[in-house]
């Protein structure tokens, strides 16, 4: 099951691993892809499970259309791979931007095949500054980084990579060999899928979806993270769903996979085991 072909006729790339136990199915963030979740997926499936993860469209070896992308497919994609993939008593978890997948999948798809969902570093509920949202980051900041991805995205991908996983001048979270994949996953995107999924997470309002998260919900999310900050985002939707629990790393930046790989694992095992 290496693709799977969507409603739009879309081609994503699929993997899988283990064979057996519950389904996990893993959303990546931006601008990365499925092989982001490699280090965790790989402990949860050695603990029993089958682990599927997708390159979203536009990213990885998935196809670039022109259209799709807005959250509405995003969600249809996701119901589409997990049917492909005969998937029944779920986890969905989403990373980052992959949090809005888990979010829209909720509001717009039957949640039948659905056990339990996972945010990490999420942006859900909702990233834009508004009058009814001042909390949120001002839209000045998305416009800048969509002109510096339009004039260097080369150079904008290794600025960006150590703020999201923390590294500074003295202290490093994640290696520059973590660096470098990370780089090599953020190029393989189509440019237009980048700027358009850019436009997607950050003015996309979730707040309306909350009300289908009447699943067990954890929530992960670090303490500096100063990508999706967490008063923003985990602490809002944690006190939004009743039936969740926000669990926070403190001092972990944005990208958690890396640096936190194994309190990730263990949190989303113990966290699959209660069901």
């Amino acid at each position: 099951m290496p693709f799977i072909t969507t409603r739009d006729d879309t081609d994503l790339y699929v993997k899988q691993l283990g064979d057996s136990g519950r389904d996990i199915v893993l959303i990546h963030g931006w601008p990365l892809n499925a092989d982001s979740w490699d280090d965790v997926a790989l402990t949860l499936a050695q603990a029993g499970h089958r682990v599927i993860a997708y390159d979203r469209r536009g990213f990885g070896r998935s196809d670039q259309p022109w259209h799709g992308y807005d959250y509405d497919s995003f969600a249809d994609d996701l119901a589409d791979v997990i049917d492909a993939a005969e998937v029944e008593d779920a986890v969905l978890v989403g990373f980052s931007m992959g949090g809005g997948e888990v979010a829209r999948y909720l509001s717009r798809h039957s949640k039948a095949k659905v056990k339990q969902v996972g945010l990490i570093s999420s942006v859900v509920p909702f990233m834009l500054k508004t009058a009814d949202n001042p909390d949120g980051a001002p839209g000045d900041v998305f416009e800048g980084m969509k002109k510096d991805i339009r004039s260097d995205r080369a150079g904008f991908m290794q600025d960006f990579a150590p703020q999201f996983y923390g590294n500074g001048w003295i202290s490093k979270a994640v290696s520059q060999g973590v660096l470098d994949a990370t780089f090599q996953m953020a190029m393989m995107a189509g440019l237009w899928p980048t700027l358009a999924c850019l436009t997607a997470f950050s003015s996309t309002d979730f707040r309306g979806d909350l009300a289908a998260f009447d699943l067990p919900t954890l929530i992960l999310h670090g303490t500096e993270d100063r990508t999706v900050p967490i008063d923003i985002s985990a602490r809002k939707t944690a006190a939004a769903v009743p039936n969740s629990r926000l669990i926070e790393y403190e001092g972990a930046a944005h990208g958690v996979l890396a640096t936190h790989k194994n309190e990730v694992a263990r949190d989303l095992l113990a966290f699959i085991d209660q069901a």
